[in-house]
């Protein structure tokens, strides 16, 4: 049997750019006029190079009417997501479980 293909993890500058703005007609630079920050900072989004802060999650969650940790829940799936990616072998090789006699004290 084949291996499956994992996919990538969803950046949340990719569910920013496709599920709200491109739907809403909005630009880079009106959300970031809307938000009072830097376009850099939502075309950094948009572009998946930047990571979503707990003050854009404010903003964001404000503006679409959405919350704070729906966003920030976002960014912290697809950290530990990419981490996993990256180091899961590594740590299976170097960290074994705790069993039952080891967590005793003595």
């Amino acid at each position: 049997m084949a291996k499956k293909e994992k996919l990538a993890p969803i950046h949340p500058g990719e569910v920013l750019r496709e599920d709200f703005m491109e739907p809403l007609g909005l630009s880079a630079n009106r959300l970031a006029m809307e938000l009072r920050v830097p376009v850099t900072r939502i075309a950094d989004l948009i572009r998946e190079r930047r990571a979503i802060t707990p003050d854009t999650a404010l903003r964001l969650g404000r503006f679409f009417n959405t919350t704070a940790r729906y966003w920030l829940n976002l960014q912290a799936a697809f950290d530990l997501e990419s981490a996993e990616d990256e180091l899961r072998d590594e740590i299976e090789r170097d960290v074994r479980p705790m069993t039952r006699a080891a967590s005793s004290p003595r």
